[in-house]
């Protein structure tokens, strides 16, 4: 089967490339440069045909690489229920000492099956990282190591950091060497992460368990006193998705699919069939779809409802009480859930769309708090002048599988798409056009800010998505604008963050001057 898709994603991409042709290059064959494109030229962009496919071929890569999940992402392998045999493992809680985190990539086996050793990656350990907090205005040196075997970068997910600094593709530490990331902190309390974002490597990087969590603090969220008790009403949740061998291991490349590798199997911070012990009280989750690919719908098995308190950069305005929260790769959110109201004999879970059991939790009643949650979190706005601003920067996100595109192009790290003037705020128009299949999700990320949804489909954006964010999850036909503003100077990434994606080209570069 692999020798058939590939002989029909070379004559597919000789198709989309033929089509593409005249967009991607000037008259001399030379790649185009958007960054200084006038509004004329962009609005052309918009009405650009990518692929001269028929529906024969789209019918063909409709069924491409099945074994591995439908590339649709509207009928993926379905995950097995937790157990909850085994307790959520939690990572370690790091704070810097002289201003310094020591943070280092290597690799190992974990037990994660009882009694067999998987080969992983970690950060500071075997598989997986810490939490590593940190404080606004405080001055931090990140002393990034990599002691694997394989070149990999160090991206800081969120964090509003110089381009150098930022761990993209550029910034890449070989084995044995060293890299100090000085910067300071200059962002609102949040919840972000990091991984690493190595060209043709990401994905099965982060696969095998190259990811951590970085929590931002502030004077507010300090003296909201929310629940903030680590590892007691305060816990950091990982979802990633994974296939096993029947050895008990990663094998990714048996498993990958280009257009977004998942599996059956969940891993919650590291921990299979895990289940969470809570107090009788308020507790905080601190949610992140760490997959490769899969989005998440999260629930709670008895219907009630719960607080939404933060998205991917910062806190709301207020507790947004929802029943269902749904984050795509790479996105995050903060929730509230009133454990108070159970008992020790409650069926209580967090499950996904398809009621599967993600998290189990067993409640122990002599563990109790009185916190109140504000009713005022932050003052977070998007101004009327953000909504008055004209679009200035226009991406058209396109295709699947191997074929993806940002404005007909894949990805080049010597070409700059964007520029951009440190400061300013611009407004961006992500639009997510449909194939003849209609099309899929397209989680968008962008580097070293936090941007604000300004709307969807000329729309004000849901309650949940009403935050500082970096991650936004575009629909087959919708579009979105964004309102952006980096802070620091520097080149930035910004791309699918289906990680398959990713790697395959739908990723461009804006350099912030």
């Amino acid at each position: 089967m692999k020798s058939k898709l590939w002989i029909f994603t070379l004559l597919v991409s000789a198709a989309i490339i033929g089509g593409c042709s005249a967009s991607d290059s000037d008259s001399d064959g030379n790649a185009m440069d958007n960054s200084n494109m006038t509004e004329e030229e962009m609005a052309d962009m918009e009405g650009m045909d990518h692929s001269n496919m028929t529906e024969e071929d789209m019918a063909n890569m409709e069924g491409m690489d099945m074994e591995n999940g439908d590339v649709s992402h509207t009928n993926q392998l379905a995950l097995n229920n937790s157990t909850g045999e085994n307790e959520l493992a939690l990572p370690p809680l790091v704070e810097p000492k002289d201003g310094i985190v020591d943070i280092t990539a290597q690799q190992g086996t974990t037990e994660i099956f009882k009694g067999v050793q998987t080969e992983t990656l970690g950060y500071n350990g075997s598989f997986l990282g810490p939490v590593i907090r940190i404080n606004k205005g405080e001055k931090v040196t990140f002393r990034t190591g990599n002691e694997m075997s394989e070149p990999t970068t160090f991206h800081w997910h969120g964090v509003e950091i110089p381009g150098e600094g930022d761990g993209g593709p550029h910034q890449v530490i070989q084995p044995g060497e060293a890299k100090d990331v000085e910067f300071t902190v200059n962002q609102g309390a949040a919840t972000l992460w990091f991984h690493p974002h190595p060209v043709g490597a990401t994905a099965e990087q982060v696969y095998k368990g190259l990811a951590g969590i970085i929590y931002v603090e502030d004077e507010n969220s300090k003296k909201l006193r929310l629940p903030d008790e680590y590892g007691v009403n305060d816990f950091p949740v990982v979802f990633q998705d994974r296939q096993f061998t029947e050895e008990k291991q990663f094998d990714y490349q048996a498993v990958l699919n280009e257009d977004g590798t998942i599996g059956d199997t969940l891993l919650i911070n590291g921990t299979l069939n895990p289940k969470l012990t809570v107090g009788k009280e308020k507790v905080r989750l601190r949610l992140l779809n760490g997959s490769n690919a899969r989005n998440y719908t999260f629930k709670l098995n008895t219907g009630d409802s719960f607080q939404q308190i933060a998205t991917d950069g910062g806190l709301v305005n207020e507790p947004n009480e929802m029943n269902e929260i749904t984050l795509i790769p790479g996105e995050r959110a903060e929730i509230i859930v009133d454990f108070s109201k159970y008992n020790a004999e409650s069926d209580i879970a967090l499950v996904n769309e398809e009621d599967t059991i993600l998290l189990p939790f067993k409640i122990e009643g002599q563990k109790t708090n009185s916190i109140e949650i504000p009713e005022t979190l932050n003052d977070y706005v998007v101004t009327e002048e953000e909504k008055n601003l004209p679009v200035t920067k226009k991406l058209e996100l396109f295709g699947m599988g191997k074929m993806v595109y940002i404005n007909g192009k894949q990805f080049d790290m010597n070409r700059i798409d964007f520029t951009q003037k440190q400061g300013e705020t611009e407004i961006w128009e992500i639009y997510n056009k449909p194939d003849k299949m209609g099309g899929m999700t397209h989680p968008f990320h962008i580097h070293g800010t936090q941007f604000k949804i300004v709307s969807i489909d000329g729309k004000e954006p849901p309650i949940s998505q009403q935050g500082w964010k970096d991650s936004i999850g575009v629909e087959a036909g919708q579009t979105v604008k964004l309102a952006v503003k980096f802070n620091n100077k520097g080149v930035y990434m910004f791309h699918c963050h289906i990680l398959e994606h990713e790697e395959n080209g739908m990723m461009g570069q804006v350099e912030v001057i």
